[in-house]
């Protein structure tokens, strides 16, 4: 049983104020489901800060980025295990805004991936394609690609410790989701990318849906064989809007 994880990528929204509400809400409301993890991630200013909030709680804490290097002269940058010595369980690598608008390549996205796991963390690699892709039929082809690049450098049973998010990027922020069934669809297709390398790591891997996740929608996707929970965007910032979906994976757990 895989169980499921629910993770809110706060993105550069908050403040300290709107922070302390936000945690305190989702700690006095979470389900109680064991089978149901939870998962915030704030800017990088308010790591320690909601560290400290979450102390005692079930609610984990995640990094939305980090940097391939480990040290040293790289001025803005932020290591993993600096990562790991506020709190963080977690670290978004690949996102598609950081690939779309920061440059990052899928040559990149492997180092971070790798950086994440050397320090004993657990990245939460970021794949999906744009409407044109999906469009042209290029779906699976940029899902490989994406995918790829981590399984040539680290391997797949790298896969034993680190989590999935199929995030198609047209769905981001825009309002439209994926369909349940076209969500299953990326989702069976990348297990299946695993499985051809290792059946016991694809059994095991964690694969979210990232891509206006709400309450409303989220029960139905959830119930997918190959979909283990979401990767939550927007609906994070107001805790009744995250519990929602919590609730959702909670009554299928």
């Amino acid at each position: 049983m895989r169980g499921y994880l629910v993770a809110g990528n706060w993105k550069m929204n908050g403040s300290t104020a709107a922070n302390d509400a936000l945690v305190a809400g989702i700690i006095a409301n979470a389900p109680p489901s064991e089978s149901v993890e939870l998962l915030v991630c704030p800017p990088f200013p308010y790591l320690s800060a909601v560290a400290e909030k979450l102390a005692g709680s079930r609610v984990a804490l995640g990094s939305q980025n980090v940097s391939q290097f480990q040290s040293g002269a790289y001025t803005g940058e932020t290591a993993a295990s600096m990562l790991r010595d506020v709190g963080c369980k977690y670290v978004i690598v690949g996102h598609s805004e950081r690939r779309a608008m920061m440059g990052e390549t899928s040559e990149i996205v492997a180092a971070k991936f790798q950086a994440v796991l050397d320090t004993g963390l657990v990245p939460i690699l970021c794949v999906g394609e744009t409407l044109a892709d999906r469009e042209a039929g290029e779906t699976e082809a940029v899902i490989d690609e994406q995918l790829g690049a981590v399984l040539n450098l680290s391997g797949v049973d790298s896969f034993v410790n680190a989590v999935i998010a199929y995030e198609p990027v047209w769905a981001i922020g825009t309002g439209m989701t994926a369909s349940p069934e076209q969500a299953q669809d990326v989702h069976r297709h990348i297990r299946a990318a695993l499985e051809a390398r290792s059946e016991s790591v694809a059994e095991g891997v964690k694969i979210l849906y990232g891509g206006s996740v709400k309450g409303d929608n989220a029960a139905g996707l959830f119930s997918k064989p190959d979909i283990d929970g979401g990767l939550i965007g927007g609906a994070s910032l107001k805790s009744a809007d995250f519990l929602a979906i919590a609730e959702a994976a909670a009554t299928l757990g």
